[in-house]
């Protein structure tokens, strides 16, 4: 059929059309199309993030800062015990009685009211310091609960650095036995061959697949730890389970053997000045101090000082007003007493004694925690060594299995070696990979451990 020119034209214009909507269709679509590409369905969780998080949701460091808030509204209370006491009352009376006119012989029944205002201070002068000591020892105890909250604080970050280390380390362990079963099938499917080329008997081919299968289940194994190991971290945080879950996995490469060879008396003598365990010992001691400076202020005299102001009104009175009456009535007073004690029934000798008994153990208290704290400082630089040595040793003994399985891989290939021979590599690859993998680990670990007491920050 032949067309005329102004059809094929109108053809020509409308495609052209067409082919500029599609384009601009595609301009505005394409940033949105490449945004959800970028977008990732699910934020891995970083150690930093895990510990804030942990932080802020956890019971123990929770109670912990009300215990704190506890102790500062102490702490207030005691500092306003020093300053002068203000009350003022007043009281409004009303009587009624049956009284007698002696003119007319009537009587009749009526009432009346007083009404009474009153102000009053007072102050302690002194008794012994006790209320400075108080006000002293309401500070330390509001320190030491901070350095308290403090040191629940670290507790947990520790625990959440052990467990996300965990989760790291099934990671691995996941993704090795993963390797592990693919590199099998395909040596079972080098075995299908040659068993049915008879090259090798049913006995090796059997060999190889029931290697498969005992991969499989460390395979099954390991992504039961793994998830455990998710399962525990999210209960550390006290993040409810989402198997969708993720961690952030850091570069390990940085974190090599550093050849380290850490002092503990160095490391110990930073610790004591930043550890809060320790500071709030030394704090204990001092409120224990205070305490029997306080006891001691019960064999001492107290001196106290009141002033007061009083004034009243009553319907009776004769005055013009009741302003009036309030300002002829007005009363002051003031006055001071003292107050010795003379046979308190043992009462401030026990208190003494008890208060010395307390400071001795808070001697002993901080004395323990400086000891416990140089013993784990003292386990920790040697955990250090000892992680740092294991790990060249597993990475030499990886080396030389993987060249040893590397050969024996290519003579199986080859059919040089049946497949008892070949598995026999094989798991000692295997068993190699594991305790590097470990080793790592663990090296990782006592790194952050020996940075914990040297008051480097927990991260990854």
């Amino acid at each position: 059929m032949i067309r005329s020119p102004e059809i094929v034209l109108m053809r020509q214009f409308q495609n052209i059309m067409k082919t500029k909507r599609i384009i601009l269709f595609s301009l505005l679509i394409w940033p949105l199309w490449m945004a959800a590409q970028n977008t990732p369905s699910k934020t891995a969780w970083s150690l930093t993030n895990c510990i804030n998080y942990a932080l802020a949701q956890n019971i123990q460091v929770r109670k912990s800062s009300l215990n704190s808030e506890s102790s500062r509204v102490n702490s207030e209370q005691a500092d306003a015990q020093k300053l002068p006491s203000l009350s003022a009352s007043v009281r409004q009376n009303f009587s009624w009685s049956n009284r007698e006119d002696l003119t007319t012989g009537t009587s009749s029944f009526s009432g009346s009211g007083n009404n009474n205002l009153s102000l009053s201070s007072g102050i302690t002068l002194y008794n012994g310091m006790k209320l400075t000591n108080r006000a002293e020892q309401a500070k330390l105890n509001l320190r030491s609960s901070l350095l308290n909250t403090e040191t629940i604080r670290e507790s947990v970050s520790l625990s959440i650095l052990n467990a996300f280390l965990q989760v790291l380390f099934t990671g691995e362990q996941v993704k090795n036995s993963g390797r592990q079963v693919e590199a099998t099938t395909q040596q079972l499917n080098l075995a299908k061959e040659r068993l049915d080329m008879k090259i090798i008997s049913m006995s090796d081919y059997l060999q190889v697949k029931s290697q498969l299968a005992n991969e499989k289940l460390s395979l099954t194994n390991a992504q039961n730890q793994h998830a455990i190991a998710k399962v525990n971290l999210m209960q550390l945080m006290e993040l409810p389970v989402d198997n969708e879950f993720m961690v952030k996995e850091p570069v390990m490469e940085e974190m090599i053997n550093k050849n380290l060879t850490p002092e503990a008396q160095e490391v110990y003598a930073i610790a004591l000045g930043i550890k809060p365990q320790v500071q709030s010992a030394e704090l204990a001691k001092q409120s224990a101090v205070l305490d029997e400076k306080i006891a001691k202020a019960g064999y001492l005299p107290t001196l106290s000082a009141d002033a007061g102001l009083s004034t009243g009104y009553s319907s009776f009175s004769n005055e013009s007003g009741y302003w009036s009456e309030i300002g002829n009535a007005l009363s002051p007073s003031a006055g001071l007493s003292l107050s010795i004690p003379i046979f308190q029934r043992k009462q401030a000798k026990s208190s003494v004694a008890l208060a010395k008994i307390s400071l001795q153990n808070a001697e002993l208290d901080e004395i323990n925690t400086k000891n416990q704290l140089r013993k784990e400082i003292e386990q920790a630089c040697l955990d250090v060594v000892s992680a740092q040595s294991e790990f060249e040793s597993s990475k030499e003994n990886y080396q030389s299995v993987m060249e040893s399985y590397a050969l024996a891989e290519e003579k199986f290939k080859q059919g040089l070696i049946n497949s008892v021979d070949f598995l026999f590599e094989k798991t000692s690859q295997i068993v190699a990979e594991s305790q590097l993998l470990q080793s790592r680990y663990n090296l990782i670990f006592s790194y952050k451990i020996l940075d914990f007491y040297s008051g480097v920050p927990i991260e990854l």
